[in-house]
């Protein structure tokens, strides 16, 4: 598609974003209902190129979040319908296992919790002490663990592009390169404008991910939260050094937070994964530090959600930042889980920008978040586990959409 051709047309359904919580949708509604006229408006030049290209990569098993919770359900769900998906269309997969290391006394109390919810979520997990721990993870120093032997390795990317011929197969048209930046309702129908072109549609599903509260308020909605971006970055271990981990570890994670801490991820392409840390992105693109959107910025600065939570948990940021700054930080805090671990054993690896709703009050939203304007659904919050969710997140779209069918069911 040369950058002039102009686009129009009129659809059954628009959804905004190509990543893999958009393409999810998309293909849980064409198999829902083939007959759909059914449009993906990407922003860049082909499909998963942000957060869904640039995580761990992990198929998440549902042992961390609150019973109950939106995370929970379609996570355990999202799960079972992901590795269907990926053996159906060749896209390889594999059910590793994992564990969740306690390094000290102090975090068995949170081991325990975790193990309560896992098993309150239906999850296959064993606790096991140190003798068995190191039998799984020679290198790994812990005093007990949660054995998780569900949790599997799969390429988001390569699952994107599978769900992108997906839908083309089926009928669906992906548009690359269609950023959108204008949406009017008129004659009761959505037209959504882009930089080359302009289309029509009854109704529109928001999976913008980093730029989710910009689309909701240019479809005329008040978002709930704010979309602050966070850097994750991290190290890879160096192919001598693969042996330091088996599989995926993971510490006992601070529940204050919805990160999950620096932790080792074997990934399906070969190699190990080292990280993430977090730090404001300054910019929703911020891939680096110098990586720099003025508008980004100001408007992170600007608003006092993410003040407050400077305020409260500036101690903790700054860590975050000085492991970015420091790799002799990096390797330290790496070392709780493998102390043999040196720098010569890392090297730089990539980095993923984590689009976090922050509410009003200042703290950081945990659940997934779908809002809604007339005539349209907005993912408005997707962090970890979407990408394993991201099927079952696309049904719940799509059931909701179906139960809509004019402006007043969005009072």
């Amino acid at each position: 598609m040369v950058a002039s051709e102009r686009i129009s047309g009129e659809y059954d359904l628009a959804i905004v974003g190509g990543g893999i919580v958009g393409l999810a949708t998309a293909v849980r509604m064409l198999a829902r209902d083939d007959r759909t006229r059914l449009v993906v408006l990407e922003a860049e030049a082909d499909v998963g190129r942000h957060q869904s290209g640039h995580n761990s990569g992990v198929l998440h098993s549902g042992v961390y979040y609150r019973p109950g919770s939106l995370k929970a359900t379609t996570c355990r769900t999202g799960k079972a319908m992901m590795e269907a998906f990926c053996a159906e269309h060749g896209v390889p997969t594999d059910i590793c296992g994992k564990v969740v290391v306690a390094t000290s006394a102090g975090e068995l109390e949170a081991l325990d919790r975790i193990e309560g919810r896992a098993v309150a979520n239906g999850v296959e997990c064993e606790r096991i002490d140190s003798d068995r721990l190191r039998a799984l993870e020679p290198a790994v120093a812990g005093i007990a663990a949660l054995h998780v032997p569900v949790t599997g390795i799969v390429d988001y990317r390569q699952v994107c592009f599978a769900m992108r011929a997906v839908i083309e197969r089926a009928g669906g048209r992906v548009i690359t390169r269609a950023r959108v930046d204008r949406i009017q309702l008129a004659n009761d129908e959505l037209r959504i404008g882009f930089g080359h072109g302009e289309l029509r549609a009854a109704r529109m599903v928001n999976c913008a991910g980093l730029h989710s509260d910009r689309i909701l308020r240019l479809a005329g909605g008040s978002p709930s939260a704010k979309i602050i971006p966070f850097r994750g970055e991290y190290y890879d271990l160096v192919p001598s050094s693969h042996s330091l981990c088996r599989n995926l570890i993971y510490p006992v994670p601070d529940p204050a937070f919805p990160f999950l801490g620096v932790h080792f991820t074997r990934m399906i392409g070969g190699g190990v994964e080292c990280g993430p840390n977090a730090v404001l992105a300054l910019a929703r693109e911020g891939y680096r530090w110098r990586d720099l959107s003025p508008r980004d910025l100001a408007e992170t600065l600007a608003f006092g959600g993410f003040r407050k939570l400077a305020w409260r948990h500036w101690r903790m940021g700054w860590g975050e930042v000085w492991r970015s700054a420091s790799k002799a930080a990096f390797v330290t805090a790496l070392q709780r889980l493998i102390p043999a671990i040196r720098a010569s054993d890392l090297q730089p690896g990539r980095s993923g920008v984590r689009a976090q709703a922050v509410s009003p009050a200042g703290d950081l939203i945990d659940d997934f978040v779908i809002d809604r304007t007339p005539h349209a659904i907005h993912v408005l919050n997707a962090p970890s586990p979407a990408a394993t969710a991201s099927l079952a997140i696309g049904e719940h779209v799509v059931d909701q959409l179906g139960q809509c069918q004019d402006d007043t069911d969005y009072d």
